[in-house]
């Protein structure tokens, strides 16, 4: 049986690295259930520190997600955890917009907020590392 995922970041600040992976993917963020979150908090099931408010809208504090345009994609969330990170990622992204855009989505994204870690190629394949604004790697190529 195929089973379904869902790629999962641990991060300090959930809400603006969604921002940053959604506008560096052309994704969206997925929405705030708000009515979902009020009962949950008047049902004694979370409290209200267990919320936050995020670009005007009510969300879980621990977590943000996004998702492809057409959904055909897995989800992406970014959940909160107390430490930074501190090693190199064992799992990163690939993201691949073709050869003639690489230069660009580098200087686009350094400029949103990632960091140049290296260059490197194999063979007539070539690919620039980054790491997103709080460190996680991810290749463009």
């Amino acid at each position: 049986m195929a089973h379904t995922f869902q790629v999962t970041f641990d991060c300090t600040d959930p809400h603006p690295l969604a921002d940053w992976w959604a506008d560096a993917l052309g994704w969206r963020r997925e929405p705030s259930d708000e009515a979902f979150i009020r009962r949950m908090v008047a049902e004694g099931h979370a409290l209200e520190s267990d919320t936050t408010t995020h670009r005007g809208e009510l969300v879980w504090a621990e977590g943000a997600a996004i998702v492809h345009p057409d959904g055909t994609m897995p989800r992406m969330l970014f959940q909160r955890v107390p430490e930074a990170k501190t090693v190199k990622n064992r799992v990163h992204l690939d993201v691949r917009v073709g050869r003639d855009a690489v230069e660009s989505e580098v200087a686009r994204l350094v400029a949103a907020g990632a960091t140049e870690l290296h260059r490197a190629s194999q063979g007539p394949h070539g690919w620039v590392t980054l790491a997103d604004p709080e460190g996680n790697e991810l290749c463009i190529s």
